[in-house]
């Protein structure tokens, strides 16, 4: 189960959920009644190996309703995960980090002029976030958008790589994700400005080669 929550720092010139950049823009609902959710399906995550994964958005913006919400599935014996830039891993108190499972980190680039252009922030935060991650243990899969003309520089993506090798012992995977435009009717219908308009989806081999630079560093590729 994913539970999507608005509200995020970053402006990244691809993201497909645009709707959730600002907080204002969500359906409010209580803590109790996601809990309620989330343990009318606890026979199916045991039976599957699932579990709640925390999106958005940003999941850290909303860090107290965000911590209760991880506290009541773990309670349950439920497997957690949260989806992040880690912009705002401070955040993130060690309770809250103590009932996650799993974080799917976004690490948008290597290179820190490239990252302000993607997101108009600075990437110190994200690494501080993975180095946390890392001296606590919690297994993190490492998430990188390949945008040609954008992210997919080879030294901008040796610079990632270099980067994940700090967090090696919890990183049990790298995920190159092609650049899509399947959010540009999101943007449109929003009236906001998407600058990604005519880029194009990554070729297959610029993706490959991609995904080799990370194998190359000894990690596990998808």
């Amino acid at each position: 189960m994913t539970i999507f929550l608005n509200g995020c720092p970053l402006r990244c010139l691809y993201c497909h959920n645009p709707d959730t950049f600002l907080m204002r823009d969500g359906e409010p609902v209580e803590v109790d009644e996601i809990l309620r959710r989330i343990r009318r399906y606890r026979n199916v995550f045991k039976a599957t190996g699932g579990g709640i994964t925390l999106s958005g958005g940003e999941v850290l913006m909303q860090p107290a309703f965000a911590g209760r919400i991880l506290a009541g599935a773990k309670a349950m014996g439920i497997h957690t995960c949260i989806d992040t830039s880690g912009y705002l891993g401070q955040h993130a108190s060690d309770e809250m980090l103590g009932n996650i499972d799993l974080v799917l980190l976004d690490v948008k680039s290597g290179d820190e002029k490239t990252y302000k252009q993607v997101t108009g922030r600075e990437l110190a935060p994200t690494i501080a976030f993975g180095d946390r991650l890392a001296a606590k243990g919690i297994e993190t899969w490492v998430r990188f958008v390949l945008v040609p003309g954008l992210t997919d520089d080879p030294q901008n993506v040796e610079n990632v790589a270099r980067i994940v090798e700090r967090w090696r012992p919890v990183v049990s995977r790298v995920e190159v994700l092609p650049f899509h435009q399947m959010g540009t009717d999101k943007w449109d219908a929003l009236k906001l400005e998407y600058k990604l308009r005519d880029t194009r989806p990554p070729e297959p081999e610029l993706v490959e080669s991609t995904r080799d630079i990370f194998r190359a560093h000894g990690f596990t590729v998808h």
